[in-house]
């Protein structure tokens, strides 16, 4: 994506079903889970760029040894940083006692972080800031064991506030009003409740406190704690808990927004954001890795029974289009596919721009992202070839001499690996007076392949602000002479905040917005502006919302946003003539059709607390306020 925009947070989860002393005699090393979270967390790093942390549970220690620990960073590489700690606790220890490096049990008891239970998460901050009190996971404590809670997620909730209240009314005193706070301390009190409940319970039957410590352990239920927590909640989530005495849980939200894969064989439970990942870590095959349904919970009891119990009332199934086109690794074997078919289904639109023109059409992409699209564009611009040099033979019936069939058969679409970032300035673009002129220079081109009288065609994932396109690739592009530049994009229009982990909080930022605003000038439609404004403060308190921003773009198709973006990306420096070309609706659900999820190119929220925002974003556009809706 050329635009910058923030990714998605990752989650990790490994339970070791023996063992330790198992791990030790069949891998070498009683680290074999900490290992194991570090590839699941690297592997994830795409995901999450400004923080990452790490909780481990001990079973069955001592009273007054610790069991939990916990590490964090917001440093500029947090997870190596991370791990850096790990090893250097680890191995200090270690140094300290030379003899106890094959002494498995006295690590466990000695040793921060050898455990049996393992909590990752990486992060890019949305709601809350990125300080390191921000960085997941985030840790309730308590002296007794089932009311300490870890948790750390993937996930935006658009009524933090209500939650907040939700908790007030209860009784409690939350510190923070973030949304990561508020679920923690909504779980907590119900976990709390039902640790109260069993406790009464077996005190009637006249067991000692001391006694009732494992036996509430064993019969807590964590279905019924998650659906009491859960009842309000409105937003996208995958999320991940620890409980002090062993229990794990994973809780995906009712319409499938965040993603949520598991693996189990009879060593490990794992839990990750993509599917690719446990692949990889536990050379796992794609049948072995599920995907957790929606509105269902994961739960590891800590005496290593798993199973999965539904939560809430399921939602239709709205799982995140974006995962496919942009965040999740293209090394999953179906994304990959996805992401090809994307390309293929856009390529008829570039014939039409071209004026089915092959012959003078160069094809590339940008960024290295946009790779597996490109594959799709350029297979089908190979397709069509064929059957257009097919079609040529077969007019020329047997007239047609070798010279001319050699050269009908030599034709092939000109692909070429047009702009290359250069990574070692993007570190030194922060000062917004000298952007424009570094971000210029992101990027290097390859000279003498591009002809004036060629089309020059460059697909990229998505385009959201435009800004990187108008500012660095176009000009750099026009450096090369093109008759005309055909920018693609593999995802259609976006027009709408995302309030459910994408960090794209305000309307007056996408290009579609601005193109849209300057066409209701041009057609004098501009008052539709206002009375949207009027709707959105009128039902500001209404329980059933609806999306009113969705007028401003009725009067005009795609096709005509997507003209007026193209006049918008083009200065006046610029000689070839610039078009932008935007997937459509019905071939992004063609190409991905378990991912319907498009509320920020539809404006078709899957839950109330979306069409909120998406007004709210409306009224702080309309009314200046630089602030995030939700």
């Amino acid at each position: 994506m050329s635009d910058a925009i923030k990714h998605e947070c990752g989650i990790a989860l490994v339970r070791l079903l023996k063992p330790i002393q198992y791990y030790k005699d069949k891998y070498g090393s009683a680290f074999y889970g900490i290992n194991k979270m570090y590839l699941l967390m690297e592997k994830q790093h795409n995901r999450g760029q400004d923080g990452a942390g790490f909780a481990s549970l001990k079973f069955d220690v001592e009273p007054g040894t610790r069991y939990i620990s916990r590490v964090r960073s917001n440093e500029q590489q947090p997870i190596q940083d991370v791990f850096a700690k790990i090893n250097q606790r680890l191995n200090g220890v270690l140094k300290e006692n030379p003899d106890k490096i094959d002494d498995v049990q006295w690590q466990i008891e000695n040793m921060p972080y050898v455990g049996n239970l393992f909590l990752g998460h990486v992060r890019y901050g949305t709601f809350g800031k990125n300080s390191i009190e921000s960085v997941h996971p985030f840790l309730r404590q308590n002296n007794w064991k089932h009311k300490n809670l870890i948790v750390a997620g993937n996930f935006n909730m658009t009524n933090s506030s209500e939650i907040l209240q939700e908790l007030i009314e209860l009784g409690q005193h939350p510190k923070e009003n973030t949304d990561t706070v508020t679920i923690l301390e909504k779980i907590g009190h119900f976990l709390d409740d039902e640790v109260l409940d069993l406790y009464y319970k077996f005190k009637q039957k006249g067991i000692s406190k001391k006694e009732a410590s494992p036996l509430i352990g064993k019969e807590l239920n964590i279905q019924k704690i998650l659906n009491r927590a859960s009842k309000n909640w409105d937003g996208g989530y995958s999320m991940v808990g620890l409980i002090g005495h062993g229990d794990a849980f994973v809780l995906r939200d009712p319409s499938g927004i965040r993603p949520a894969f598991y693996y189990q064989d009879d060593e490990v439970v794992v839990v990750a954001s993509e599917r690719p990942v446990i692949q990889t870590v536990f050379n796992a095959d794609i049948e072995e890795v599920k995907e957790l349904e929606r509105a269902h919970a994961l739960i590891i009891k800590k005496d290593g029974s798993v199973k999965i119990e539904q939560v809430m009332d399921q939602l239709p199934n709205k799982a995140c289009s974006f995962e496919r086109i942009y965040f999740s690794r293209g090394s999953d074997a179906s994304i990959y596919e996805e992401r090809k078919n994307l390309g293929k289904f856009i390529f008829p639109k570039v014939l039409e721009h071209i004026d089915h023109d092959i012959t003078n059409t160069v094809f590339s992409y940008i960024p290295n992202t946009a790779e597996t699209s490109f594959f799709g564009l350029s297979e089908a611009a190979e397709e069509y070839l064929n059957e257009h040099k097919l079609k040529t033979i077969l007019e020329g019936n047997k007239n047609i001499s070798a010279k001319k069939l050699t050269e009908i058969l030599s034709v092939r679409p000109r692909i070429e690996k047009i702009a290359i970032k250069d990574a070692k300035l993007r570190t030194f673009i922060a000062d917004d007076k000298s952007r424009d002129d570094l971000v210029a220079h992101v990027y290097d081109i390859t000279y003498g392949v591009v002809k004036p009288t060629d089309n020059l065609v460059i697909i990229d994932d998505s385009i959201v602000r435009g800004t990187t396109l108008k500012k660095s690739i176009i000009k750099i592009l026009d450096k090369l002479n093109p008759k005309k530049i055909i920018v693609v994009s593999s995802a259609p229009q976006i027009r709408y905040p995302d309030c459910y982990g994408i960090d794209m909080a305000k309307l007056e930022e996408f290009i579609a917005f601005k193109a849209t605003l300057e066409l209701l000038k041009d057609t004098d439609q501009y008052y539709i502006i206002d009375d949207i404004y009027e709707k959105c403060i009128e039902n500001v308190d209404n329980d059933n919302p609806e999306n009113y921003v969705k007028a401003m773009y009725e009067p005009f198709t795609a096709e005509q946003i997507s003209g007026k973006i193209s006049q918008l990306l083009k200065t006046e420096d610029i000689n070839a003539k610039v078009e932008i070309i935007f997937q459509s609706i019905d071939t992004l659900h063609k190409a991905c059709p378990n991912h319907l999820g498009d509320w920020y190119f539809t404006g078709n929220y899957p839950t109330k607390g979306g069409m909120k925002v998406v007004n709210k974003a409306f009224v702080n556009f309309y009314e200046g306020k630089k602030e995030r809706a939700y």
